[in-house]
């Protein structure tokens, strides 16, 4: 799917209130999987891509670059292939521009469905250490907001 032109940036639930992250199940591209509830107490990155959108590819760098400056303090990020994108493809991705984070295959499309029927890429969504979605960006994020957010959450409890 062709990602949009501008990024733009929804706030899931109104009032304050966080919607619970969906229960999924991730086979990451080394045979093993992760949960949801494996991400409780991270502040968690959840990146809808694929390897032939082209806003996905020139964002990974900046997913990468986030990864290592906020990991070391509790944050997780997790990229999850979509459904149509060759496995083969997608471990070759991983490989070649050697990402540090948990790649997932989405082979049934059961866990972009999960996560609010995800179609366009990039979608990405912030989870905090509560499993809460807070906030959910369809196209590339503003990364200096984006890390503005994560530094908020890394100092909650």
């Amino acid at each position: 799917m062709a990602a949009l032109g501008v990024a733009f940036t929804l706030t899931l639930a109104g009032c304050g209130a966080r919607e619970a992250a969906p229960q999924s199940t991730f086979v990451l591209i080394d045979g093993s999987k992760a949960t949801t509830a494996d991400l409780k107490g991270k502040v968690t990155l959840v990146n809808f891509w694929a390897t032939t959108c082209v806003s996905c590819v020139k964002e990974m760098p900046a997913l990468v670059a986030t990864y290592k400056k906020y990991q070391p303090q509790g944050f997780e990020t997790l990229a999850v292939a979509m459904e149509y994108d060759p496995p083969a493809w997608v471990l070759n991705f991983a490989q070649t521009r050697q990402l540090p984070f948990k790649v997932a295959l989405d082979n049934t499309g059961e866990i972009a469905k999960a996560w609010g029927d995800v179609k366009l890429t990039p979608t990405t969504y912030l989870v905090d250490k509560q499993g809460r979605i807070v906030k959910r960006y369809v196209g590339e994020p503003d990364m200096a907001a984006l890390h503005k957010l994560i530094e908020e959450l890394l100092a909650q409890a």
